[in-house]
């Protein structure tokens, strides 16, 4: 988690801050984490799927191609999943409408 934020750091322009929403896994706000300068956390709350938008991105992905599936190996799952995020990744507009969320949008 460290890398990952890290990573985001380098793309946030000189002098701005990033804030990132994170659900409350442990590894997302363990005390060991190291959270760069320009980067500030907000944890969202507890047990509240419905806040974070990515949650709605794996049930599609789950219900759309990894469902209903006799998996052989570890190395057949992850070829799978990975199969399944390409066909999404490839679908911009499809992300978008699945992580919109209406009281978010304003009037």
């Amino acid at each position: 988690m460290s890398l990952h934020l890290a990573e985001i750091s380098l793309a946030v322009a000189p002098g701005a801050h990033a804030v990132v929403l994170m659900d409350q896994a442990g590894w997302h706000l363990t005390g060991k984490l190291d959270v760069p300068h320009n980067i500030s956390i907000v944890a969202l709350p507890a047990k509240c799927p419905e806040l974070n938008p990515v949650e709605n991105i794996w049930q599609f992905m789950r219900d759309n191609w990894l469902s209903n599936r006799v998996f052989t190996s570890y190395d057949n799952i992850v070829d799978l999943c990975c199969e399944a995020w390409n066909k999404l990744v490839d679908q911009p507009w499809r992300i978008m409408t699945i992580g919109r969320r209406k009281w978010a949008r304003g009037s």
